[in-house]
């Protein structure tokens, strides 16, 4: 089975831009660490800062959902409640 592809886009309320990119950086590195990431890229948009978007791949799904149960996600989510406006995730297929 291919690799799964995870596009998470992140919307921050405008006034918390700064606080909501300082902990999404936090989760690089430990999460490129982790067994079956590929790739974990965090993107801010030239047009909109409050936007963000990581471009992520894993080695399954398997791995991907043990990721989404991770302390450090757990920790992010915590920190940046109610800073964030919209979190729209896409788990997507490679088709050519």
């Amino acid at each position: 089975m291919p690799h799964l592809t995870i596009v998470a886009n992140i919307i921050a309320s405008t006034e918390k831009v700064e606080l909501v990119k300082s902990e999404l950086v936090k989760l690089i590195a430990v999460t490129q660490a982790e067994e079956g990431c590929i790739n974990y890229d965090l993107h801010q948009d030239n047009e909109n800062p409050a936007h963000f978007m990581f471009y992520e791949n894993w080695a399954s799904r398997e791995h991907w959902q043990k990721h989404m149960d991770t302390q450090h996600l757990k920790d992010y989510l915590a920190a940046t409640e109610g800073a964030v406006e919209s979190f729209i995730v896409n788990e997507m297929s490679q088709v050519g």
